[in-house]
């Protein structure tokens, strides 16, 4: 952990971490977030806030938690996406402004019929897709997979060695990975297989006399249980400490895949992005290109158009 007061409670700032300060801290953003007017993230009852603030909030809540470790002018270089798809289907325009008052009100009434069929459909919550980016790091990645008990765990892992990354050691946490990439942690490094230092009662599921007797010895620490999931996007086996990024996260109607303790098409999450839309960093020069952080799906890609260049070139020669 890079800074003792990450986990503040004064801040409330939700981070990923399996802390139960910060599980206390989840606490104070969503459950009770009348409790203090500067932790609260429903701007419906702060009248008095401008759009100014409630989209400079947004975004420091929001940053907190989906990779507080990355550069701020890193995280807008290369992290943000271009655009977010618009999922709204377009509206049909019902005729015009000319015409009796009769055919006025039939038209509005087909409006608000339309309307209601949106609202029963139901519409993707997209605007979590704005960290889709970051959920490719091989540090968060880890951390998503519950191999370790938070990202900067996460990070110390890669940092040190204690990582494969498609049967090789990586030590770029940086890293973006691509579909069908595998990685692997070194069994006597995760702290979560060792036993508990601490005297008295003890957590661990395996200690107890009921439990099977095959069961990954995993001591987890307390108030772990809320934050023991695993994303859609990852096929993870606890037997061998090794996860594959399957794919792309998504979202449909009603839910998304990546994780946050926020509404995924919510008010914080709009106003981060509205916030982030007014401030992009300029066009990206061919030395700041060279700057990119390791993204091994362009490399890939780059690989694959060099490869079918070289085939060209071959046949022409024939």
């Amino acid at each position: 952990m890079r800074d003792g007061g990450l986990l503040k409670i004064s801040r409330a700032l939700p981070r990923m971490s399996w802390h139960p300060k910060n599980l206390y801290n989840l606490h104070l953003r969503t459950i009770d977030p009348k409790t203090d007017h500067r932790r609260a993230i429903t701007f419906g009852d702060n009248s008095t806030r401008s759009l100014f603030q409630e989209r400079w909030v947004s975004k420091t809540v929001v940053r907190a938690y989906h990779g507080d470790h990355i550069n701020e002018k890193i995280f807008k270089q290369w992290y943000l996406p271009d655009y977010l798809p618009d999922v709204r289907p377009r509206r049909k325009v019902f005729g015009d402004d000319k015409g009796s008052l009769q055919e006025f009100a039939k038209r509005r009434k087909r409006e608000k019929e339309q309307e209601e069929e949106e609202q029963a459909k139901g519409l993707a919550p997209i605007g979590s897709l704005m960290f889709a980016e970051v959920e490719r790091r091989l540090d968060v990645l880890i951390f998503r997979s519950c191999f370790a008990p938070s990202v900067y765990e996460a990070r110390r892992l890669v940092v040190h060695g204690n990582v494969l990354l498609n049967g090789k050691r990586h030590y770029n946490a940086n890293t973006r990975l691509a579909p069908g990439d595998m990685f692997s942690i070194k069994p006597s490094a995760m702290k979560l297989l060792r036993p508990q230092q601490e005297e008295g009662e003890s957590d661990n599921v395996v200690a107890r006399p009921d439990a099977p007797p095959d069961l990954t010895p995993f001591n987890l620490p307390f108030y772990a249980s809320p934050w023991l999931f695993v994303p859609a996007y990852l096929e993870v086996s606890f037997q061998t400490c090794s996860a594959i990024y399957v794919r792309h996260p998504t979202a449909r109607p009603q839910y998304s895949e990546i994780p946050t303790p926020y509404g995924a098409d919510g008010e914080v999450i709009r106003h981060a992005w509205e916030w982030y839309m007014q401030n992009r960093p300029r066009k990206r020069t061919e030395s700041q290109w060279s700057k990119m952080p390791d993204d091994r799906l362009k490399r890939q890609m780059e690989e694959i158009r060099l490869g079918r260049n070289s085939l060209k070139l071959a046949t022409s020669g024939v």
